[in-house]
C-alpha cells in the first residue's frame, strides 16, 4: 500500500513537487503538485507515452501547438516525441498524477 505521505517525495522546477506512487522499471506513476503561475519546460519524451489527469485545480497543457484544458477528472494522453508543456494557469494550485510507461526520468528531451 502506498500513500502521499508514504511515498518517495521530490521538488522540482519552482515550488513544485512529485510523489512517486509506483516506480518501477516499466511503469511510473507520480502525483504532482504545481502551484498558480508556475510551469513545467516544454520537453519530449523519446520513448515513454505519458498520462496526465487532474486531480484538482486546471490544467493548461500545450501539445504540439494545440492547447487543452483540462478540468478535475479529465485526462489526456501523449505519445512519444509529441513536444508538451503542462502550465497551471490558474488561481490555485494544481494536482494530478502522471503515468509514465515506460518512465519517463532520463528521456526528456527539452524543445523551445
Amino acid at each position: 500500500m502506498i500513500s502521499k505521505e508514504t511515498a518517495e517525495h521530490y521538488i522540482w522546477g519552482d515550488g513544485c513537487e512529485g510523489w512517486h506512487l509506483v516506480k518501477t522499471p516499466d511503469l511510473s506513476i507520480i502525483q504532482e503538485r504545481v502551484p498558480p503561475g508556475k510551469a513545467e519546460l516544454r520537453h519530449y519524451h523519446e520513448k515513454s507515452r505519458q498520462f496526465f489527469f487532474v486531480l484538482s485545480g486546471k490544467a493548461t497543457l500545450e501539445l504540439e501547438g494545440k492547447v487543452y484544458t483540462l478540468l478535475p477528472q479529465q485526462g489526456l494522453s501523449i505519445e512519444p516525441g509529441q513536444a508538451h508543456q503542462l502550465l497551471n494557469q490558474g488561481t490555485e494550485e494544481l494536482i494530478f498524477t502522471v503515468t509514465s510507461c515506460p518512465p519517463s526520468h532520463g528521456d526528456r528531451v527539452l524543445v523551445k
